[in-house]
C-alpha cells in the first residue's frame, strides 16, 4: 500500500512546465526579432544548441555560487554570440531583457500536466512550487499557463536566499507550508538538484525523466516515466 502523504512539493520547469519547448520558441522568437539570421548564423538550430550548452554551464556556475543572478542572465547570451565572433555587450543585455520577457508567456506544459493536478486537487492535497528559477518569471510562466490556482505556495531560491539541491530551501518550504517532512513528497526531473535535495532534508521524492534513467548514487523513492504514473502513489 502506497504511503500517506500530506503535502506534495513540485518542481516547475521540465517538471510540470515543458521547459525545452517553451525555450526554444522564445530563442527563436529572439533570433527573428534580434535579427540574428545576419549578424551572427543562418543556421537557428545550430544556435539554440550553442546557447543551450552555455546556459547549462552558467546555470551550474549560478548553482555553485560562482556568478551571481545578473551574471547568469547576460553571460549566456553573451558567450553564445562570441562563439559567433560577435563581442557585443549591450546586445547581450538586451538579449536577456527580451529572453525573460518573452519566456514566461509560452505555455506549453507537459502530456497529463492539467489531468494529474486537477486528479490531486480532487483529492484535497495541498500542493506547492520549490524551484530555482527567478521569481517574477516563474510566476509569470505559472499564471500564464493557467495552473497557478493549483499550488498554494511558490518557493523560489530567489525568495528563499538558497538554491536547490541545499537541504535548507527544502527546511524552507517546510516551515512556510506548515508541512512535515516525514509525510511530504518532492516531485521533480533533476536528480542532483530535486532528487538529491529532497534526500538531503529527508523528504521521499519521485523522479521525472524518462531521458535519463536514475542513477546508483542518488536513489529517488519513486520513479515515474509519465506524470500519470502519480496516481499509482497519490
Amino acid at each position: 500500500m502506497p504511503k500517506q502523504y500530506k503535502q506534495i512539493f513540485f518542481d516547475l520547469d521540465h517538471t510540470l512546465w515543458d521547459f525545452e519547448t517553451n525555450s526554444h520558441e522564445t530563442l527563436k522568437d529572439l533570433y527573428i526579432e534580434m535579427k540574428l539570421d545576419e549578424k551572427a548564423t543562418n543556421d537557428f538550430e545550430h544556435f539554440h544548441q550553442t546557447y543551450h550548452h552555455h546556459n547549462a554551464i552558467y546555470w551550474d556556475r549560478f548553482r555553485k555560487g560562482y556568478i551571481n543572478r545578473e551574471e547568469l542572465r547576460w553571460k549566456r547570451m553573451w558567450r553564445t554570440l562570441v562563439d559567433y565572433k560577435i563581442t557585443d555587450e549591450p546586445l547581450s543585455k538586451q538579449m536577456s531583457e527580451r529572453y525573460l520577457e518573452i519566456l514566461p508567456t509560452k505555455t506549453h506544459l507537459f502530456p497529463h500536466c492539467m489531468e494529474v493536478l486537477n486528479y490531486l486537487k480532487d483529492k484535497s492535497y495541498p500542493m506547492h512550487l520549490i524551484t530555482n528559477g527567478f521569481e517574477t518569471t516563474q510566476h509569470l510562466k505559472i499564471k500564464n499557463s493557467n495552473i497557478d490556482g493549483f499550488f498554494r505556495e511558490v518557493i523560489t531560491s530567489e525568495q528563499a536566499g538558497i538554491m536547490k539541491p541545499h537541504a535548507a530551501i527544502f527546511e524552507y518550504a517546510l516551515t512556510k507550508t506548515n508541512a512535515s517532512a516525514q509525510t511530504s513528497i518532492m516531485i521533480g526531473d533533476t536528480l542532483e538538484v530535486d532528487i538529491l535535495g529532497a534526500n538531503n532534508a529527508g523528504i521521499d521524492s519521485a523522479y521525472f525523466n524518462p531521458a535519463n534513467p536514475p542513477t546508483n548514487e542518488i536513489k529517488p523513492t519513486y520513479v515515474l516515466n509519465s506524470l500519470m504514473d502519480l496516481k499509482n502513489i497519490l
